[in-house]
């Protein structure tokens, strides 16, 4: 059986949360539902399944939380949270960085 990637998004609070979904969305990949605490993350970590993790706020511990749990899955930040596989600089980052594409500015690769 194959799944579609699905990735969840993490904010700090509603507004942040549309937002980033906003930013996140993409016809290759589904969306959970997205949370605003760190148990509604984990509740969603359990019932969802993602493949990535979307983090935009303090979410240290819940990055560690994750990583204890689904060591596999990837987890994109925007700051150096220890755990996180990718950092961003800006929502226009996300989509690159769930697919795990260098940002804009790094490796050049020749033709």
């Amino acid at each position: 059986m194959c799944r579609a990637l699905t990735v969840l998004c993490v904010a700090e609070d509603a507004e942040s949360l549309l937002a980033l979904k906003r930013a996140a969305v993409s016809a290759d990949w589904e969306l959970a539902p997205g949370a605003c605490s760190e148990a509604e993350a984990l509740e969603q970590l359990e019932s969802e399944h993602p493949h990535v993790v979307v983090v935009f706020g303090a979410f240290g511990p819940l990055v560690e939380a994750i990583r204890d749990r689904v060591p596999y899955v990837r987890i994109v930040a925007d700051r150096d949270l220890p755990g996180a596989n990718a950092v961003v600089a800006s929502l226009a980052e996300v989509r690159a960085a769930v697919t795990g594409l260098p940002r804009p500015g790094g490796p050049v690769r020749g033709g």
